[in-house]
């Protein structure tokens, strides 16, 4: 029998360009609910991958906020709210590639799918659906099912534990340095893409690269087979 792969699909940043819309709902919370004017995009940086709560409170620190329990809890509500708004309102193409990969790597007998990300089932489905990718024909892990976010590796071992492949013979395709590092604490093998920072803070994967059209099941072998 052929060796089995599994191939795990981080969301935000991976699938399309979520970062950028997660950034005007998050800029629109602070104005509205802290009054913060001038959040940039980039204050949300030390955020990316961990969870909503640590998005919004990375660019607190930022702005020298201190946010309480029920601030953050009232900021990521109404971030997803917003969210939601503009994918409903806007279309949301999927990055190029990332379709083809899938549905080469679904046709192909040797690999098995997963998604895996740290947002809500309702935020992350929003994207899937909006993409267009064939997500029920996957394994579908959300950060509502996990103790421990991103750097923390629990989320990617639970998706390569339902897809009963070893990590080590799993790719997770990421865009931010804490999926990286929660990918590289799991035994898997990452591949970066530079979506949303700059190849220079993705180094810890082992392959960047600027888009998943560059990727292919060969590529993919050969990552997992590399010693």
């Amino acid at each position: 029998m052929d060796e089995l792969y599994g191939l795990i699909f981080d969301v935000d940043g991976v699938i399309a360009d979520t970062e950028a819309v997660n950034a005007r709902a998050s800029i629109r919370v602070f104005e509205e609910l802290f009054g913060v004017r001038g959040v940039r995009r980039e204050d949300f940086e030390a955020g990316l991958g961990r969870g909503a709560e640590e998005y919004v409170k990375a660019a607190a620190r930022v702005h020298g906020l201190q946010l309480t329990p029920e601030q953050v809890e009232e900021a990521t509500r109404l971030r997803q709210e917003y969210f939601l708004k503009i994918l409903n309102e806007e279309p949301l193409p999927a990055f190029a590639g990332v379709l083809e990969l899938m549905e080469s790597a679904l046709e192909d007998g040797r690999f098995r799918l997963a998604i895996a990300t740290s947002g809500t089932m309702e935020k992350s489905r929003a994207v899937l659906e909006a993409t267009g990718v064939p997500y029920q024909k996957m394994v579908y892990v959300t950060g509502s099912e996990v103790r421990s976010k991103k750097p923390h590796p629990e989320l990617f071992l639970v998706a390569a534990g339902r897809l009963h492949i070893d990590p080590a013979h799993c790719i997770v395709i990421e865009d931010a340095p804490n999926g990286i590092q929660a990918a590289k604490a799991a035994g898997t093998k990452c591949i970066a893409v530079t979506n949303s920072t700059g190849a220079e803070n993705l180094q810890e994967a082992d392959l960047v690269c600027d888009s998943l059209e560059q990727i292919s099941l060969a590529t993919l072998r050969e990552l997992v087979e590399m010693k």
